[in-house]
């Protein structure tokens, strides 16, 4: 069948930037996939995957001493088995993120 239709959405430079060099590391041409969800979205009658608000990450003011000390606890463990990103790197996510 010929493809003779356009797609045309707007997105962050990054998001875009970041997820095709993911689908270019996997061989996969933007169409391709965006083809493919089409074909899932008429497939199911639905989006193929789940949309959801998650919930409100627990902040310390609702956490009890013990389950925050335990979370800090964890992170701590976590830096000192090199795990986790640096300060810097999510601060500059978080920052990205909100622009």
């Amino acid at each position: 069948m010929m493809k003779d239709a356009t797609v045309s959405a707007r997105v962050q430079s990054d998001i875009k930037t970041e997820a095709e060099e993911i689908l270019k590391n996997l061989g996969i041409p933007v169409s391709v996939l965006i083809n493919s969800l089409y074909r899932q979205i008429i497939y199911r009658h639905g989006v193929p995957f789940e949309l959801t608000v998650p919930a409100a990450p627990a902040t310390m003011h609702i956490l009890t001493k013990e389950e925050l000390d335990r979370k800090l606890q964890h992170s701590y463990d976590q830096s000192l088995n090199g795990q986790g990103v640096s300060a810097n790197h999510f601060f500059d996510e978080l920052e990205r993120d909100l622009t």
